[in-house]
Order: structure tokens, then sequence, then C-alpha cells
């Protein structure tokens, strides 16, 4: 059956999930969060065939995965560099996650990710919530640490807001947020994000901290972000980034823009081009539009 019940016992046992809902759209309105047990799978596919919404309620985050967590079960001596469960969402709609006040860190609206390996593919994120300040708080859709190896989260085809009243919500991040995760974003529209908190990071004296990175906020040392065919507009920050905020505080890491387009994604503080706030050992902008 499609209810919230099923759908959270179908997680937990792992391995390849799809829906049998009838040929109509559904929305499935969750009463919890599904969480991966981390000794299924290894291989964890959730397949909406294009026809499956996930909806939070505005009460709660939509989905946990997390190597380190022992209520999920600790499966490797090293649960923060672990190649599984390997999880893949496509196909979906995540709508009204919320994870404001929510462990880990009221981060990852709809979507919270540490350690594995993670990938999403032609899924859409609308009206998702993580707290709203906080210096390293973010993730209003998708909150990721920890991959296996180094090895990037790839966002394929997705979107993320994509009009005025869709867009994703918190205080970093409105869309991705990660520390020391690369993500590879491939033609993927994100648009209508905001990242809402007031004080930067690290947090100047008197606030509460955030607000930065409008759609995605990264943050670490070795790590890159890829945008390659994307488009990213209309997206807001309160300090810096009003689409991106990337900063390696080692400079080995890179940012790499191209056949993108950036535009009208305005920043209340800081920036070092329109819409993007990078600090980097390279950055490197290949046919692409930044104003």
């Amino acid at each position: 059956s499609c209810s919230s019940d099923a759908f959270v016992d179908a997680v937990a046992q792992g391995g390849v999930i799809t829906f049998d809902c009838g040929p109509a759209p559904v929305t499935i309105t969750l009463t919890e969060t599904a969480k991966v047990f981390n000794d299924t799978g290894p291989e964890i596919v959730i397949d909406g065939d294009a026809k499956v919404t996930l909806d939070g309620d505005g009460r709660h985050r939509i989905l946990y995965m997390n190597t380190c967590d022992q209520g999920q079960v600790w499966t490797t001596p090293r649960c923060d560099n672990q190649d599984h469960p390997r999880l893949t969402v496509q196909n979906l709609t995540f709508i009204n996650g919320n994870a404001a006040g929510e462990a880990p860190e009221g981060s990852g609206g709809a979507i919270f990710v540490r350690g594995g390996r993670f990938k999403i593919v032609n899924c859409r994120f609308f009206n998702n919530r993580c707290d709203g300040t906080g210096p390293d708080v973010g993730g209003a859709a998708v909150r990721v640490f920890d991959q296996h190896d180094d090895q990037p989260v790839y966002v394929v085809a997705s979107t993320f807001g994509g009009r005025s009243d869709l867009g994703n919500i918190g205080s970093n991040g409105g869309g991705l947020s990660s520390i020391g995760v690369s993500f590879t974003v491939l033609n993927t529209v994100m648009s209508h994000n905001q990242a809402i908190g007031n004080g930067a990071n690290p947090q100047r004296d008197g606030t509460p901290g955030g607000g930065s990175g409008g759609a995605i906020y990264n943050d670490g040392n070795t790590f890159t972000l890829n945008l390659c065919g994307s488009r990213l507009t209309d997206n807001t920050a309160n300090e810096g980034g009003g689409a991106i905020f990337y900063v390696s505080n080692d400079r080995s890491g890179s940012l790499r823009i191209e056949d993108s387009v950036l535009r009208d994604n305005p920043e209340l503080g800081f920036r070092t081009l329109p819409g993007i706030f990078a600090l980097a050992g390279e950055t490197v902008y290949i046919d692409s539009v930044i104003e």
C-alpha cells in the first residue's frame, strides 16, 4: 500500500524500493521520518517513477541516512568513510520537509545523509525547511557529510524550488549544503531558494550566524563543486553568495562552473562575483553566464 507506514517500513528493509499506487500521481504524507538502516542494501534505490510525492507535512524530515548513528546500526570501524549504504533517490518529489529542531543539527529538511554514497536523479524539492539560523546549519532541501573516499554526490536533472512559492528556506544553502563533501550538479534548476540566517560564519558578535549560499553552501578543505548545464536564478542570501557560497579553508578545493546560467541571485552581504562567494585553490568558469 502507498501509506506512510509502508514507505517507512520499506526504507528500513533497504534494497530497491518502488511504488504500486496505480497510474495516477500520488502524494504520501509521512507521519514520521523514513530512516535507512546501515546493515541493509548495500545498494538502496528509491524510485518514484515520476508519480510519487513524499510530503513531510511541515513537521519532520522526510529521509535520513547516517552511518555514524548507532541507532541505525554501526557496520564498520570507520563509519565516516565506508562505501555503503549506497543510496539513490530518483524520480521523486520531496515537499514540506522540516528539520527545524531535529537532530542532527536541524539540517537537511527533506534529506540528511552522512557516510556511504548518495545520488539524486530527476527529483524535485519544494517548500522544504531547516533551522533558520546558525553558522553551520544548512540544507533546507539536502544536507550531506562524509562520502566514501571523498567521492562526489551527484545531483542530476533535478529541480530545487523553481517558482517563488516553491523555494526551500534555511539558515544556509537553501538547496544543497555540506561540510567537506563534493557535489557534481548536472542539468539542474535551482531558483527561489533562500539562506535566511544572520551573521555569517564565523558568526559576528551578537548574531546567531548563517545567511550564506541561497542555493548551494559548501565549506571545508579539500572538496570540489562542479556545476554543468544548470540554471541558478532568483536565489537570495542575507549574507554571502546569493546563489553559491564555496569556501575551501586551506584553498585545496576547486569550483568549476560550465555551460550554466547564474542570474539575479542577490546577496545583502559579500560576494566575489554576482551571486557567488568563492575562496578556492582554483576557480574555473567556462561558457557560462554569471550576472
